[in-house]
């Protein structure tokens, strides 16, 4: 397959695209006329019968997961009139986000009849349209452009079926360009959600590894080699160093580089490291690189790392200890704050209830070392995961701007 560039564009409703490209209204391509949405049903009919396409199932995937898909009781007759077929596309029609309004799922395998919601509408497309190509053109900014123009706010984000019909979609000469731009994108797509895939069973792996680690021996937990040392119980105020943030005023706010990071709660981490929102030029209580940053209101227990020098403000606190395992030790005791929270507004724990905490933990350092050392691998291949993922997606991002704007064809 040769790249060419194409020179010659022409201005049109959706912007510049090649000479021998068109734009048509979506209605023009679509087998009927109509786009109809599909079937109501009370939420009592859900649990038996065929299976339906949710508009979860849309926000959730790309293209339809049949093993996936919940099952509610139909006639016969609606069985027939709102059955999908392979390569039709399901449109999201309401969402509480604007981004979420428009999505599509492509159907590329059913296993069994299945129908759609009323929350969703269905395009099926004439022979000469290539359906995967609608669904990646659906993704682009031009489209998206479309869809936020269109959609209406009453709380809840719409989008009515009717205005979908007059979508100015751009379209390549030919079928087979069609094809092979959504052949490109599809390709990349598939290698995104293999790395989604793999970056979940690890996910599952260090769960189960955390599980056996850092349960204690004699409560069945695994011992690693070489080690036969005792556990021992003791508090986090023995095992760390404890710091409560507090707030600075307000008025030293700034986002101009003035003092160090404000760290104030969970909006300031993301994947378990700190981020800069704003600076602080009043330094109320410092935490430093590396530090355990947890969050102690709203909700309790979130464990990030300080990847700078900060100022913590009252919604975290700060912990210092010899090692890893501390850290490894509370993402796996994340989920079981909730008892110990306190509150009436903001679910909370303070200093006294944090250094009280107990848990057993082994006597000899190396072995503390040894578990966190395997857990702490375990969290580098998944942050390597992660990012080869980003790099994927930015150059989806990249690849969707030329190819479907036509500035770089597929002969």
């Amino acid at each position: 397959m040769e790249l060419e560039i194409k020179q010659s564009f022409k201005q049109t409703e959706v912007g510049l695209i090649p000479e021998d490209w068109r734009v048509v209204k979506l209605h023009k391509t679509l087998d009927k006329e109509n786009l109809p949405s599909g079937l109501y049903k009370d939420k009592n009919l859900y649990g038996d019968g065929s299976k339906i396409i949710k508009l979860g199932d849309v926000f959730a995937y790309d293209y339809f997961q049949p093993q996936f898909a919940q099952r509610v009781k139909i006639s016969k007759e609606e069985s027939i009139n709102y059955q999908i077929k392979i390569d039709d596309l399901i449109v999201a029609l309401a969402s509480v986000k604007l981004e979420g309004v428009g999505k599509v799922l492509l159907v590329r395998n059913i296993d069994e009849p299945t129908v759609y919601d009323h929350n969703v509408a269905l395009i099926r497309l004439q022979e000469g349209f290539h359906a995967s190509y609608f669904a990646h053109i659906f993704k682009s900014g031009r489209l998206r452009l479309q869809v936020s123009k269109n959609a209406t706010q009453v709380g809840t984000t719409f989008l009515k079926a009717s205005s979908l019909k007059k979508f100015n979609i751009p379209l390549p000469p030919t079928l087979a360009e069609q094809k092979a731009i959504a052949t490109a994108l599809s390709d990349v797509d598939d290698l995104i959600s293999s790395l989604d895939a793999l970056i979940a069973k690890k996910k599952a792996i260090k769960q189960g590894a955390m599980q056996q680690l850092l349960t204690p021996p004699h409560k069945g937990g695994k011992r690693l080699d070489g080690f036969d040392g005792e556990w021992a119980e003791t508090s986090l105020g023995e095992f760390a160093k404890i710091d409560m943030g507090q707030s600075p005023l307000s008025s030293n706010y700034n986002t101009s580089g003035d003092g160090l990071p404000l760290v104030q709660g969970n909006a300031d981490i993301n994947n378990r490291k700190t981020i800069i929102r704003n600076y602080t030029s009043q330094i109320t209580k410092k935490a430093d690189k590396g530090d355990i940053i947890m969050s102690v209101r709203a909700p309790v227990g979130e464990i990030a790392i300080a990847a700078f020098d900060c100022c913590i403000g009252r919604g975290v606190c700060s912990l210092k200890s010899n090692n890893d395992f501390l850290y490894q030790f509370l993402v796996f005791f994340e989920t079981s704050w909730a008892k110990f929270s306190t509150g009436s507004t903001f679910d909370s724990i303070n200093s006294n209830q944090l250094k009280e905490l107990t848990f057993l933990a082994p006597v000899d350092e190396d072995e503390q070392k040894a578990i966190a050392q395997i857990l702490s691998d375990m969290d580098e291949e998944l942050e390597e995961l992660a990012t080869k993922k980003e790099k994927y997606e930015h150059i989806k991002q990249g690849m969707m701007q030329e190819l479907l704007t036509g500035k770089t064809r597929l002969v």
